[in-house]
């Protein structure tokens, strides 16, 4: 019999792409008459987005364009974790919008859990932010992939390091 075979499950976001989504946003922003001299902007900060805009109206508008040239980049909108719309200065609205990457401990178990409870031939184990899957079948391997893809998970799921 064939040694084993493995996959990483990861949840990551190609950066580039994101750079890009929130620039070409930022220009489709800046030229929508509906935003003319509204001082709106969308910031790309480390692991998270920065929206500013005059109301929050206006800031939903912001996260609609974004998700379009999201979506048009490839960039999986699960990415996306919005958090609570803030007031700001001047009576203007903010939100901060973290990108998910990396399977937090909570979501590492629950992908081990039902690994486990469907596929109990798998080796399943947390390495960090990702989750090893290891089996003796081929086969095995691709049905926890499908298992994955199908449990319609908060993030978005890759599947890497595929031997």
């Amino acid at each position: 019999m064939a040694s084993d075979s493995s996959f990483d499950v990861v949840s990551e976001y190609d950066h580039q792409e994101m750079v890009n989504a929130v620039d070409q946003a930022h220009r489709e922003i800046g030229q929508r008459y509906d935003f003319k001299g509204t001082d709106s902007s969308i910031e790309l900060k480390g692991e998270e987005l920065e929206l500013d805009a005059d109301s929050e109206y206006k800031l939903g508008a912001m996260l609609d364009v974004l998700k379009s040239k999201m979506v048009k980049r490839g960039v999986d909108l699960k990415v996306l974790d919005p958090q609570k719309v803030e007031a700001a200065a001047k009576g203007r609205a903010r939100q901060m919008v973290k990108l998910r990457k990396g399977l937090n401990d909570e979501l590492a178990r629950d992908v081990v859990k039902r690994l486990k409870a469907e596929l109990p031939k798998l080796q399943v184990r947390i390495e960090g932010d990702k989750v090893r899957v290891v089996g003796k079948s081929k086969d095995d391997l691709q049905a926890a992939i499908a298992l994955l893809r199908q449990a319609d998970l908060p993030i978005p799921l890759q599947f890497t390091n595929y031997r």
